[in-house]
């Protein structure tokens, strides 16, 4: 089973990124909001701060005590909405339990929305009106592009229908004009759909799940799935199993997630070109 590189994908991605953002005629500004001191969220803010800047878009700090209430943390938005050049707002989640998501996630300015979890974000990548997609499923479709193989006759099966995975990724390749199979915990035959498809998207977040007797062999497989396991971070795939067969692998870590990152500051781009026209 072939490993795909998942930083090798996001450092060409991010070079390109680079290239375009020096055409702007001013500097794009991305804002991810940290409220509290959960050390997990902090380390990935502090990623994000790190790529953006790394290829010319200013991070914009913001965090608040968890103490903060809902209506204040919507202000504190309206406020970021503002910001000169803001070219992309996202808010870290998990929120604390305190605080209502969805209130917060629409108050952010829909075309600022580049994580596309807000209601009318949301509703205009599914009605395939937007110039944004989530960028999970984004990041499992340049997976799959990195390989340059055609897919257009291939048996493509998502596994699970979640919001942050399973299900934009399959409107995503929908939108591109492929045939997807979706299967969930009602799906009936799915242990034989799963066995002759050509192409696997998992984002189930059922560690080591999927073993080489469910898979057929040259398989293409994103593992877009994470748990927690004792030994860190597991994907859906037992890649220990796997290993001996024909085929790709996405792995977990290091295969969607830095492809993630690098497909969020693509949106942030994207919206600054819109607003640079």
């Amino acid at each position: 089973m072939q490993i795909i590189d998942g930083r090798k994908i996001r450092d060409n991605i991010l070079e390109n990124i680079k290239k375009e953002v020096e055409l702007l005629s001013f500097v794009p500004v991305f804002c991810d909001v940290l409220v509290g001191e959960d050390k997990v969220s902090e380390q990935y803010v502090r990623m994000k701060d790190k790529t953006a800047t790394s290829v010319g878009i200013k991070f914009h700090n913001a965090r608040f005590p968890a103490t903060i209430t809902t209506e204040k943390l919507i202000e504190e938005i309206k406020v970021l909405n503002n910001i000169p050049n803001m070219c992309g707002l996202i808010v870290q989640l998990p929120l604390p339990e305190n605080i209502d998501i969805k209130k917060v996630l629409d108050a952010i300015d829909p075309d600022l929305d580049v994580d596309c979890l807000g209601t009318i974000a949301s509703e205009k990548f599914y009605q395939n009106i937007s110039h944004l997609a989530p960028p999970t499923a984004s990041a499992c479709v340049a997976v799959l592009k990195s390989l340059n193989i055609p897919l257009e006759n291939k048996k493509i099966v998502v596994l699970g229908n979640g919001e942050l995975v399973g299900r934009p990724v399959s409107a995503l390749l929908k939108s591109l004009g492929f045939e997807v199979n979706t299967i969930t915990r009602n799906t009936e035959n799915k242990e034989m759909i799963l066995k002759n498809a050509d192409v696997v998207i998992s984002g189930m977040g059922n560690g080591k799940y999927i073993n080489s007797l469910m898979i057929k062999e040259n398989a293409i497989i994103v593992d877009a799935g994470t748990s927690e396991s004792g030994s860190g971070i597991v994907g859906d795939v037992d890649i220990e199993s796997i290993k001996d067969m024909q085929g790709f692998i996405s792995p977990v870590p290091g295969g969607v997630g830095p492809v993630t990152i690098a497909m969020l500051l693509q949106n942030v781009l994207t919206v600054a070109k819109n607003k640079n026209n």
